[in-house]
């Protein structure tokens, strides 16, 4: 019998679980609450955040509760896990702000509604926690010899700035979580990342002294590119889930220019597309082969910004880098469209200027500075020097090069800065 966790496996989301064949059996009998800790050190959830999303969303999809819960509590430790150094303590003020905004990211890939998910802060308990009651409590459970020999906090005892006590709480504190939504939701399952092991086994263990229960761990690999660069990093910072941080247009971007070896593999982690259509992925070439590009740019926009920011996104890539169709027998079940008949710029970053501003003429390196290509005009300087400034497709050859309306190509001028990055500069009439 096909359960939550073979389809998880079939995706490439499982690195590790606890209590395997336990952990099959608890699933089949069904209506299992799961949940994972989101950290709200950002108002925006990033692209790195899209595996334990994506994850919760296939248990919801397969029938199970899925739990939400952001780290309001934790996030006023900090969480030293994969870090050689302490992170910055937040205001209880900016923790509460992020989490709102972390809310509405995750109702887009969650039903919230009808007790379908729930949606939880630990700053609701760990705040109100007494310190003493707690320590003799749920401290005692814990051994120092054993935690200190954990992934998360080895990496931070050998490091120069050490492991500072603050943060040596951490580990209990989300034991503490999983005992508590155990006890209060009947939740017997946490996932979360790989750095994530030994606080989830400590969770578990927590639950087992305390109750003499089993409940359950997964934990998913970290997702990185076949060149080896971590998942949602560009030049530019990280892939932001905000629109306000990372545009729809630059989102899609990002991954249309997904490298030929990771398409297949981030089509099934990051899309709901049937499996059996993602498996042929892997004997397409060239154009075919970017079809599926564009089919996974479409689908991974769609399910973050919506059907309508994604279509012209779509679109207006089409309008940049020229329209393609996309076969209908490639991943046919995806609803990008299919045709090369509309085709909208409006997503494209774009500014105005007046004819009079261009009428004398306006050397190159203060427009690339301008519209942002650059972050100063000594980097616009550098940038056309080293032969990486296109204006209307032609490389600008000096950086003093005077762009004049007598550049315009119907009232527009297109600039780029390398390979992938365009701005439109739209003559106000």
């Amino acid at each position: 019998m096909t359960n939550v966790i073979h389809i998880l496996k079939a995706r490439g989301f499982i690195e590790d679980t606890t209590h395997d064949q336990e952990l099959h059996d608890f699933i089949n009998k069904g209506d299992v609450s799961c949940y994972i800790g989101f950290d709200p050190t950002a108002s925006s959830l990033h692209v790195g955040s899209l595996i334990p999303i994506m994850s919760l969303s296939h248990m919801q999809r397969e029938g199970h509760r899925p739990i939400a819960l952001i780290g309001g509590g934790t996030g006023l430790v900090g969480d030293p896990s994969g870090k050689t150094e302490m992170r910055k303590l937040l205001s209880m003020d900016v923790v509460k702000a992020n989490a709102i905004g972390i809310k509405k990211q995750l109702s887009r890939f969650i039903d919230f509604s009808d007790g379908k998910a729930i949606l939880l802060n630990n700053a609701d308990w760990l705040t109100k926690l007494e310190y003493i009651p707690f320590l003799r409590d749920i401290g005692r459970h814990f051994s120092v010899n054993r935690m200190i020999k954990a992934e998360s906090y080895k990496l931070r005892l050998d490091s120069k700035e050490g492991l500072s006590f603050i943060e040596f709480n951490y580990m209990i504190l989300q034991a503490y979580d999983f005992l508590r939504l155990f006890y209060d939701y009947g939740c017997r399952l946490q996932m979360g990342g790989s750095d994530q092991w030994g606080n989830i086994v400590a969770g578990v263990e927590l639950v087992r002294r305390v109750h003499h229960e089993t409940v359950f761990g997964i934990t998913f690999p970290l997702i990185t590119s076949s060149g080896g660069e971590k998942m949602g990093k560009t030049a530019k910072g990280a892939v932001w889930l905000d629109p306000a941080k990372t545009t729809p247009y630059e989102y899609y971007q990002y991954w249309i220019n997904t490298d030929d070896l990771d398409v297949e593999r981030f089509v099934a982690l990051f899309t709901f597309l049937p499996m059996d259509e993602v498996r042929k992925i892997g004997k397409l070439k060239d154009a075919d082969l970017n079809s599926a590009k564009a089919i996974l740019a479409f689908e991974t926009t769609l399910l973050v910004h919506g059907r309508e920011e994604a279509i012209k996104a779509h679109y207006a890539a089409a309008s940049m880098f020229g329209a393609r169709v996309v076969p209908k027998g490639i991943l046919p079940s995806s609803s990008i469209p299919r045709n090369d008949t509309a085709m909208d710029d409006i997503s494209v970053p774009h500014s105005y200027l007046d004819m009079d501003t261009l009428q004398g003429g306006l050397p190159a390196f203060k427009l690339f500075h301008m519209v942002g290509l650059a972050t100063s005009g000594g980097a616009a300087r550098r940038l056309i020097e080293q032969g990486g400034a296109y204006l209307n497709g032609k490389r600008i050859e000096t950086f003093d090069f005077l762009i004049t309306n007598d550049d315009m190509n119907n009232m527009e001028l297109l600039l780029r800065a390398g390979k992938k990055r365009f701005h439109k500069i739209k003559i106000k009439k």
